[in-house]
């Protein structure tokens, strides 16, 4: 080797060694050295500069939200101990909603599982089956049925054989008794506890008869059909003890565990409006369920399904399948949906039982003899938060609308993910908004469920979109049915004590306010809440 090219060599080595030990070019030098490469080195700086700019704007962000970059974001498995004695649990009412609470539990009609397994050959991205296989076992045996339509209970019987699921390897592989009446099936020694996913007209009734049977309840929404039985209930529950969870089961998502934080934190400044809606247009979401083929007077006990309804009809298999389309058995958008969206923002802001709530709407578009509100609108009062709630739905349009917490300093926006955006006259970013750091025209802050990290966004490529998720969120970063975890939550209150999430005291605010809502709408009026009398007037 030449002693010049020696030479060179040399400083090569040296230029290695000082940057093996830290001496690394400065931002001018490296700047400098890409715009000498002719074509590559201008793409270079071009990125260079701007990633820059991108980590300062991200920086500056967290900083500000007094978030740790890095951190992670995903909330960790809900229940970390195992499951501990076995638990007998009886199903009330076997269908859509009680088939789905009983597959969270791991029992699952072996058409199900057929149905979804051809469903991820077809499509593998279609993880039902997968989803429901990882469940936890839960360590809980179905031992009783009661549903009023024969072909309802036989199905629930045979879920509960549970040949496939997270508990089969448990499994006694006997079918569960069938009980005609609920009453029989609270007199059982062989059942802890209930799960009931009737209409709402018996809500109130059975949670009064479980309680009295020490029985642990856990109930769908909405909590009660009318006012007084709601009182009624409450009362039962506190003085029996048992462990009570009303079924909202996006108290178990990710996204609005994330928005309450946000919320503490203080990110938002004072929330003065928050708007929240359900959109649908289909027959389907309009309640027009479809008819039995077996439905029939000879299949169906249609006295004991009436049971506490005000009205007494003739056999009807509209009312029996499409019950929620009258106020008989429930109170429609009020209690089916609007109930989900006040139960969502109350988790996330503990607003409780509005001050005055003022209702309107109508029959508008499915003209088919019902006499629930296929449009409604209600606007909550809590003069005492400083803060409106409002609620809109039409059941003939599908455009989504989302659910949206409007603060001084910041927008966020709750589905299954949550973004927050800067308002353009904020006080606390107005700085950063000035010095570009903050842009007010996108997201400054996003969480997506499953992603092991928060991330400030500075470009519009970085926007989350997601569906609202009432049925699949993340724990532990892992895809898992929201059902599932709310019901683990209940049995391991159960077997360990605390309190669960939706418990008695929420699912009381819940009723009363969507009571509060339907009464408005029924008496064209404003009504108000009594704290002193517990009554709404």
């Amino acid at each position: 080797m030449s002693d010049e090219r020696q030479r060179e060599t040399g400083k090569e080595t040296e230029k290695v060694q000082e940057t093996a030990t830290g001496s690394l070019p400065n931002r001018r030098d490296v700047l400098k050295a890409l715009a000498s490469v002719p074509v590559l080195g201008v793409f270079f700086v071009g990125w260079y500069q701007k990633k820059l700019a991108e980590d300062a704007r991200r920086q500056a962000i967290m900083e500000e939200l007094g978030v740790t970059e890095g951190a992670p974001a995903f909330i960790p498995d809900a229940i970390s101990r195992p499951p501990g004695d076995r638990l007998r649990v009886g199903i009330i009412g076997y269908g859509g909603q009680g088939e789905s609470l009983v597959r969270s539990a791991g029992f699952a009609h072996p058409e199900w599982i057929e149905s979804q397994w051809k469903a991820a050959q077809e499509n593998p991205r279609n993880r039902g089956l997968q989803t429901f296989m990882d469940q936890d076992d839960l360590n809980v045996e179905l031992t009783a049925v009661c549903d009023v339509f024969d072909v309802r209970a036989e199905r629930a019987q045979a879920a509960a054989v549970n040949q496939v699921g997270p508990t089969a390897e448990k499994s006694s592989g006997r079918a569960a008794i069938r009980y005609l009446r609920y009453a029989d099936m609270l007199e059982s020694d062989d059942v802890d506890a209930v799960l009931i996913a009737t209409p709402d007209h018996w809500h109130a009734q059975m949670c009064i008869d479980a309680a009295a049977a020490g029985k642990h309840i856990y109930v769908e929404k909405a909590l009660t059909r009318e006012e007084e039985e709601t009182h009624r209930l409450y009362d039962a529950v506190k003085a029996s003890g048992v462990v009570f969870q009303v079924g909202h089961q996006q108290r178990q998502t990710e996204s609005h565990i994330k928005a309450r934080e946000v919320v503490d934190a203080g990110i938002l400044g004072p929330i003065t409006l928050v708007e929240t809606t359900t959109n649908r247009n289909d027959a389907w979401g309009a309640w027009v369920w479809d008819i039995h083929e077996k439905g029939s007077p000879e299949t169906i006990d249609w006295d004991q399904f009436q049971g506490p309804a005000p009205n007494r009809y003739p056999f009807s298999l509209e009312r029996f399948f499409r019950w929620r389309c009258w106020f008989d058995y429930g109170t429609g958008l009020s209690g089916d949906l609007f109930s989900h969206e006040y139960d969502s923002v109350n988790q996330i802001l503990d607003l409780g039982i509005p001050q005055t709530a003022v209702a309107s709407g109508g029959i508008y578009f499915f003209k088919d003899g019902r006499d629930v509100p296929d449009v409604f609108q209600a606007v909550m009062e809590y003069p005492d938060r400083d803060l409106t709630l409002v609620y809109s739905a039409t059941l003939a349009n599908g455009r989504w609308r989302g659910r949206i917490f409007m603060g001084h300093d910041a927008t966020m926006e709750v589905d299954n993910g949550l973004r927050v955006t800067a308002d353009r006259s904020s006080t606390r970013y107005k700085d950063k908004i000035g010095e570009d750091l903050i842009d007010p025209s996108r997201p400054m802050f996003s969480f997506q469920p499953g992603f092991e990290g928060l991330d400030a966004i500075t470009s519009a490529t970085a926007e989350y979109f997601v569906s609202r998720g009432l049925l699949y969120t993340y724990r532990g970063g892992r895809l898992t049915n929201s059902y599932h975890l709310h019901v683990a939550e209940w049995l391991d209150v159960i077997r360990n004590g605390g309190d669960t999430s939706c418990n008695l005291e929420r699912g009381f605010e819940e009723a009363i306010t969507c009571h509060m809502a339907t009464r408005s709408y029924q008496l064209g009026r404003q009504v108000s809440w009594d704290p002193v009398a517990r009554r709404i007037v």
